[in-house]
């Protein structure tokens, strides 16, 4: 059984002599010898075992075989060179690899990538989100160009950083912090909230225990709304179905800051896009701190 598949080089011989009606003019536009493409013409013949070409008159024609065969050759050719296009294309791209927090997942954040893709159409960027020991860790491993963790103040000093006050958060319609144990919506373990939380209700001598978790923001919110629990939440999160907690209750906890972070010698579409990350936080959190002169441990 022959191998049913068309050897591309074979086509173009074919479709220059098809479109040309002469072998000359066909071995001028491949750039081939007139024997070569002729050569060329038969194997295909040989190949699909009918004729293509009507040679007899002073012009060479296509067969009713050949006419259809044509169709086909001009799509395959240029299904090829649009796809040689779209890679010659994608290699000439850039791709920035970008991780936030949840809250920063979808607005504000959106508008900011769209304006970066209308003046950097040839730049693919991925987002990440997650929580933000996870991210710095996809950092760390030089899995994330640019990245925007929550940490306590001054652990990881980076391009700039923003305060996040932190708030205790309860259900308005349905408060939660007076039972016992007082009943806590948290974050899956490791996150730093749920960190904060539990060690700031130990020092207060309050018990707790764990009633509801969720890695989505949403989630957690919603469930806070519902009475499920109390939480512990940048302060600009809570909604009018929540209530804010006096600041001391049940205990202060270690100020926490917003920080951008960016691998070094980063192409300028990438510095470009951490400066827009830099403005959309100024606008967000408020004016940004300078960087400290040198790291501590990071989360």
């Amino acid at each position: 059984m022959q191998d049913p598949s068309l050897d591309p080089v074979l086509l173009q011989s074919f479709v220059a002599v098809a479109e040309s009606g002469s072998f000359t003019r066909a071995a001028q536009r491949v750039h081939l010898t007139q024997s070569t493409v002729s050569q060329q013409v038969r194997r295909l013949e040989d190949q699909l075992g009918c004729a293509l070409l009507d040679r007899g008159g002073r012009y060479v024609t296509t067969t009713p075989e050949g006419e259809r065969l044509l169709g086909y050759a001009r799509r395959l050719q240029q299904l090829m060179a649009e796809a040689v296009g779209q890679l010659r294309q994608s290699a000439g791209q850039g791709e920035i690899r970008i991780g936030v927090p949840e809250d920063f997942a979808a607005r504000p954040l959106t508008p900011v990538l769209a304006g970066f893709a209308d003046d950097w159409p040839g730049m693919r960027l991925e987002v990440t989100s997650g929580m933000s020991h996870e991210l710095w860790q996809r950092f760390q491993d030089r899995e994330l160009d640019l990245v925007l963790v929550k940490q306590r103040t001054g652990q990881a000093p980076g391009l700039a950083s923003w305060p996040e006050p932190l708030c205790w958060i309860d259900s308005r319609s349905r408060p939660a912090v007076a039972r016992d144990p007082v009943p806590l919506v948290v974050f899956p373990a490791g996150g730093l909230y749920r960190g904060e939380m539990t060690h700031a209700l130990d020092a207060g001598g309050r018990r707790w225990r764990v009633a509801f978790v969720s890695a989505s923001l949403a989630s957690i919110l919603a469930a806070v709304a519902d009475g499920l629990g109390v939480t512990l939440l940048p302060r600009r999160l809570a909604t009018a179905h929540h209530t804010v907690l006096e600041d001391a209750w049940p205990a202060a906890v270690p100020d926490v800051e917003l920080s951008l972070h960016a691998q070094p010698d980063l192409p300028a579409a990438a510095r470009d896009m951490a400066a827009r990350l830099a403005a959309l936080c100024e606008t967000v959190m408020g004016p940004g701190a300078p960087p400290a002169d040198q790291p501590k441990n990071s989360l």
